[in-house]
């Protein structure tokens, strides 16, 4: 039985532009803060790499600070710092916020104090896609960077995360993007590597991936590879819509991610559709996949004003450029299975 990944948003499989670049960098020995042949040799990987990703993300002129992913990147740029958000945020960034915007039933924040506060450009669960008004704080956009024309100087933001693994990059490296000359203190101290916002010597193999991983993401935007995606999830979505009228699909009457679609069943759980498609060879998901492995009640469809039989009946479904149209209609028929199953017994 061939295995179907339906599961893109929780992470992307390894590029081979990136594989390739990790490899190469494996065979070089020097600390880039070294200042012989060896350590300057890895000092160009990491600025090479730091190029492709401020050019990928629209960020020249900037400062790319390299971290171990957008968790750390969150809590270097939210921590302490008396922001406010909304409780759709992802927890990396709910960690450090009052959580305390509005949020309407399409997901979307309706914002009072920019410059207070942080803001994703896009759910990882449901897809939505926010508006982002000029000078907000922090903008995470993990799930942006890659599937939407996003980039750091246009968004007019203080600062913003990124992660190499949701582009098809390594897991273990990710980004914290700031305008030149903004204030902030170091988290890990130390020796002052990456111009004193990060100390710790840096992950030369992961962040050569990652701007390889950065330049390949960008060459599928400009070659239309997500309109493509979008075409699969509109035709995933219609799909399951024929399949019966209480399905629900949300987020629907707002712009979303090319790729993401997130639908519930009240009253059927989601952690079960999971595990049920798991076993007929498709891996999707019930939510973010930043938990443990444990699936629970969706706060983010709470956040937008579902009933918990809705938001622990929801499953994620994202797609990437590797999908087919006929893994697409596979998943339907084996989803359809196990629907017509559960309503027989709820019958």
């Amino acid at each position: 039985m061939k295995r179907v990944y339906l599961d893109w948003n929780a992470t992307a499989p390894l590029r081979p532009e990136a594989r390739a670049a990790m490899i190469s960098a494996m065979d070089g020995i020097g600390n880039p803060s070294s200042v012989h042949e060896e350590g300057r040799a890895a000092k160009r990987i990491v600025e090479t790499a730091r190029g492709e990703v401020a050019r990928a993300f629209g960020a020249e002129g900037a400062d790319v600070v390299f971290v171990s992913g957008a968790t750390e990147a969150a809590a270097l740029a939210c921590a302490e710092r008396g922001l406010v958000g909304a409780d759709i945020e992802h927890d990396a960034v709910a960690a450090w916020i009052d959580l305390a915007l509005g949020v309407d039933e399409d997901g979307r924040v309706a914002v009072d104090e920019p410059g207070r506060t942080a803001l994703q450009a896009a759910n990882s669960e449901t897809g939505v896609v926010q508006e982002l008004p000029e000078g907000l704080a922090v903008v995470d956009a993990t799930q942006a960077f890659g599937k939407l024309p996003v980039a750091f100087n246009w968004m007019g933001c203080g600062m913003a995360l990124i992660s190499a693994h949701k582009i098809g990059g390594p897991k273990g490296v990710g980004a914290l993007v700031m305008k030149r000359g903004t204030d902030l203190a170091a988290r890990i101290r130390g020796g002052g590597q990456e111009m004193g916002r990060r100390s710790g010597t840096e992950n030369v193999i992961g962040i050569a991936g990652f701007g390889a991983a950065a330049a390949a993401a960008a060459r599928d935007l400009d070659d239309g590879v997500w309109t493509r995606v979008e075409k699969l999830r509109r035709i995933l979505e219609s799909s399951i819509a024929e399949l019966g009228n209480e399905i629900i699909f949300v987020g629907n009457g707002a712009r979303r991610l090319p790729n993401t679609s997130c639908f519930a069943v009240p009253g059927w759980k989601g952690e079960t559709q999971v595990m049920q498609m798991d076993l007929a060879g498709f891996a999707i998901s019930a939510g973010s996949a930043c938990s443990s492995g444990k699936v629970r009640e969706s706060r983010v469809l709470r956040a937008m004003g579902f009933d918990a039989a809705t938001a622990s009946g929801a499953i994620r479904v994202s797609l990437g450029p590797e999908t087919e149209e006929e893994d697409v209609q596979r998943f339907v028929e084996a989803w359809a299975r196990q629907y017509r199953k559960f309503r027989a017994k709820a019958a």
